[in-house]
């Protein structure tokens, strides 16, 4: 095997739990590993850190796969996720797939497995008859558990076929999907890949989450087809909806709207800039019997948040889950700039002693700039916040202690004076 000998001292955050090493810690490369291959990495003295994926073409020279196991086999990765389930059996309970819970199965190099995400939808296929009620849909089919799948390193694609025996092996499921369309990929050389990868894969399944039913796009929906890292976040911002009037910016396909309208709200607007989004929290809504309560606007969130105050509009409860606005260390001002704005905006529009759920999901922005941020937005719009909660996403997508990047998205809800 081919090693990579780092530089004095580079060991010591790898040592801490860091996975990823940079080209411009190595000191040699030892042999002429290819792309993809499996290397061993060593610290300035000669002694074993561990066992990474080797890619030229990356700032990110080598991602560690293991401290211990020389070869990424079928039989490494039937093992990692092994690992994987059992974790998610510690957290949710050995039958939280046989109950019917959708789970992040495998998060990357969280769970060893460096750039490889795989989620696990439990459901029932959306036929072209169904109608949008609980009672009606998917009548006659039996649940199902389809696997969407994102491989977005050099390692873990060149070995896709083992990845895919391997996930068949641990989950047996009905399919597997690749949605592989990520712009991350470019960074490590790669195009983007989407389509069927084993089994088959119904365009549409009906997923339940949080008590309330949803139509997932599998195939076509954003990254995986459904953000599953929101799950208890969704959950714990419906606490604080009953009888109030909730505005719910970068809806998406509902998951906040609809939750809320389900506990009680009196009315939810819900906004988002993709029309394809809307219709499916319609369709959502009206599968959930609280249509009446919820209206959709397709419109530029930091326009709309602008118009609704020049229109005197006021809510109890704002729930503020936009996209990463900094892909980058080198975007973190104009990050800050807009999450800013965001909620300085909803500070604005919220009664006082209205709550506001705002989240963050650029891992590059730090929950220390999260906070900053906030208290900033705050001082400007003349207002006092009270922390109700403080958050992370759910346990499916595990935080390792020395991988900041693995503790992404930040929530905070707060109460607004």
């Amino acid at each position: 095997m081919t090693a990579i000998t780092l530089k004095p001292k580079e060991d010591i955050r790898l040592r801490h739990g860091h996975p990823w090493i940079y080209d411009n810690e190595i000191a040699r490369v030892e042999g002429e590993p290819s792309p993809g291959d499996e290397v061993e990495i060593r610290d300035a003295r000669g002694f074993r850190v561990g066992y990474a994926f080797f890619n030229p073409n990356s700032k990110i020279r080598a991602r560690i796969y293991s401290r211990t196991a020389k070869s990424a086999d079928e039989a490494f990765f039937a093992r990692a996720f092994e690992s994987a389930k059992e974790w998610r059996h510690f957290c949710f309970g050995r039958d939280a797939l046989e109950r019917g819970m959708s789970l992040r199965l495998a998060y990357g190099e969280a769970d060893s497995v460096p750039g490889l995400i795989v989620d696990g939808f439990m459901g029932v296929p959306l036929s072209t008859g169904n109608k949008p009620h609980a009672a009606e849909e998917g009548a006659g089919s039996p649940p199902g558990l389809w696997l969407s799948v994102q491989f977005l390193s050099l390692g873990v694609e060149v070995r896709k076929s083992l990845i895919v025996k391997a996930l068949c092996a641990v989950f047996a499921p009905d399919g597997i999907v690749e949605r592989s369309d990520a712009p991350v990929r470019a960074l490590e050389g790669l195009p983007e890949s989407t389509g069927l990868l084993w089994g088959s894969v119904p365009e549409r399944i009906i997923m339940e989450e949080n008590g309330a039913l949803f139509e997932i796009d599998l195939a076509g929906g954003q990254k995986t087809g459904w953000f599953l890292d929101q799950r208890a976040n969704r959950r714990a911002a419906a606490r604080y909806a009953p009888n109030r009037r909730v505005l719910d910016m970068f809806c998406n396909q509902g998951g906040f709207s609809i939750l809320a309208a389900k506990a009680g709200a009196a009315s939810v607007l819900s906004v988002d800039s993709s029309a394809e989004a809307l219709e499916l929290l319609k369709r959502n809504a009206a599968r959930n019997q609280v249509a009446d309560r919820i209206s959709v606007v397709e419109a530029n969130a930091f326009d709309y948040l602008r118009d609704l105050e020049k229109m005197g509009q006021r809510f109890d409860l704002i729930i503020l889950d936009p996209p990463a606005f900094a892909k980058n260390r080198a975007a973190l001002e104009g990050a800050r700039r807009g999450y800013k704005e965001l909620n300085l905006r909803a500070m604005h529009l919220l009664e006082r002693g209205g709550v506001l759920a705002t989240f963050s999901c650029s891992h590059s922005f730090s929950p220390e700039m999260f906070d900053a941020m906030l208290a900033d937005a705050a001082f400007d719009s003349n207002r006092r916040l009270r922390i109700l909660e403080e958050r992370a996403q759910d346990l499916d997508h595990p935080i390792m202690v020395g991988y900041d990047e693995s503790r992404y998205l930040k929530c905070r809800i707060v109460q607004v004076w």
